[in-house]
């Protein structure tokens, strides 16, 4: 493994040469360079992706063994991990105990700037007691630049607890490669406003993240086909989308599929086993717990 490189070695601190005069361009020359840096960071996930099937397969593995995962992260990563563990319960119909986000600072550091939380191993400790982190857990860490305290400490105290650690990071050589199980490594290169990571780091993040949930979650079975089978109906928008998904899933009308719904007590798997094969409420529910709750196996698919 290779030395800790110090922060002006890091990547992502280092100086864009394309963007030396960020601050003479035009306002179409800056949009026109960003697009083409971003252009970059599809591509450098991509070189990402044996690790983010292993991070996936061992979240997958963990939730099935009554174990949840959990993100930790500091300011815009931080951020980013909080957006995606609160849009699990609504995407998926998930408990929001399963996916959950720590961010250090706490609710305040959602929306502006805790001074030095970042920097605090303790609280990072005193977080993950809180949660009562145990083996059967997963905890992901995010750092853009692999060295955040509040990171490397959760990830230190998961592994002495024995759960397995992710990190995502745009540093390879840096002390978070040392404590993680799994290392989801990006190299997204300089940013063109120099270490300001929210921006291609924070996109990789992103996109990261998006996977590890999504695919989790259909590897779960929270998913049928590419259909949100377990979505919850959180305002009219949605509720339209659920009527949507049935009628597509079934091939009925969207009257039938509103009639269903409605005997289905709006439990959507319910629903559409009812309209798939023709039974009612009850036999429905019946396939469903024969098949323990899977939508294609009570279908016989």
């Amino acid at each position: 493994m290779m030395p800790y490189q110090p922060k002006e070695r890091r990547r992502s601190e280092q100086r864009n040469a394309a963007s030396r005069n960020l601050d003479r361009m035009s306002a179409m020359q800056i949009a026109r360079l960003m697009n083409r840096e971003d252009r970059k960071v599809a591509a450098a996930v991509g070189r990402q992706l044996p690790a983010i099937a292993r991070a996936v397969d061992a979240i997958v593995k963990a939730i099935r063994n009554g174990g949840r995962m959990i993100y930790v992260g500091a300011g815009s990563s931080g951020r980013m991990a909080v957006l995606d563990a609160a849009e699990c319960p609504p995407t998926f119909g998930t408990s929001p105990k399963l996916v959950q986000a720590l961010i250090a600072g706490g609710r305040p550091a959602v929306t502006g700037a805790v001074e030095g939380a970042e920097d605090s191993p303790a609280n990072a400790k005193r977080d993950l007691r809180a949660k009562k982190l145990a083996r059967r857990d997963v905890l992901v860490g995010i750092t853009a630049s692999g060295t955040t305290p509040y990171v490397l400490a959760a990830l230190k105290y998961a592994r002495k607890r024995g759960a397995t650690t992710v990190a995502i990071t745009v540093n390879q050589h840096t002390p978070v490669a040392r404590l993680a199980k799994i290392l989801i490594a990006i190299d997204v290169g300089p940013e063109i406003l120099t270490g300001s990571t929210r921006l291609k780091a924070g996109t990789s993040q992103k996109m990261v993240l998006n996977m590890l949930s999504t695919a989790a979650m259909a590897r779960l079975g929270h998913v049928y086909e590419n259909l949100m089978i377990d979505v919850k109906p959180s305002n009219q928008k949605v509720s339209a989308r659920i009527l949507r998904i049935l009628a597509e899933a079934s091939g009925k009308s969207l009257s039938a599929a509103e009639h269903a719904l409605r005997q289905a007590g709006h439990n959507m798997r319910v629903a559409l086993v009812m309209l798939e094969l023709g039974v009612n409420a009850q036999g429905a529910k019946k396939k469903l717990r024969t098949a323990k709750g899977g939508v294609r196996e009570a279908l016989g698919e």
